[in-house]
């Protein structure tokens, strides 16, 4: 992809001035009944860094399905980096995740939400 994940590193001495973040992805798809039912969620917040490319500064993934899972707002699965930490939640527990990149937070939550709608179809019949 043409943009990377920033490293959330602390700052040391007075604040720069940075670019404004811009939201470049907000997106939601509709599942149907067929494929788990729900509704998938991106949303992607990024500032161009010093080469002129646009570097991710926040980024939300949420699978939400109220059917499945009521707490949370009915979130089943999301990742996040809110308040500095990358994470994620998965039926109302949060845990720490390891962020080599956005592209590979994409691939797993892309791998985990098929599964878990994969096991809600095997469980209807």
């Amino acid at each position: 992809m043409w943009y990377r994940l920033a490293q959330l590193m602390p700052r040391r001495g007075p604040a720069k001035s940075q670019p404004p973040e811009t939201r470049i992805v907000s997106e939601r798809h509709f599942l149907s009944a067929k494929r788990g039912g729900g509704q998938l969620r991106f949303e992607v917040w990024a500032r161009p860094n010093p080469r002129g490319l646009q570097e991710i500064t926040r980024y939300s993934l949420a699978y939400i399905n109220p059917l499945l899972y009521s707490g949370d707002n009915g979130r089943v699965l999301g990742y996040d980096n809110a308040h500095g930490v990358h994470h994620r939640h998965c039926f109302g527990k949060v845990e720490p995740v390891e962020a080599a990149s956005y592209e590979a937070i994409v691939e797993r939550f892309s791998a985990e939400w098929v599964e878990i709608a994969k096991e809600k179809a095997r469980r209807k019949r």
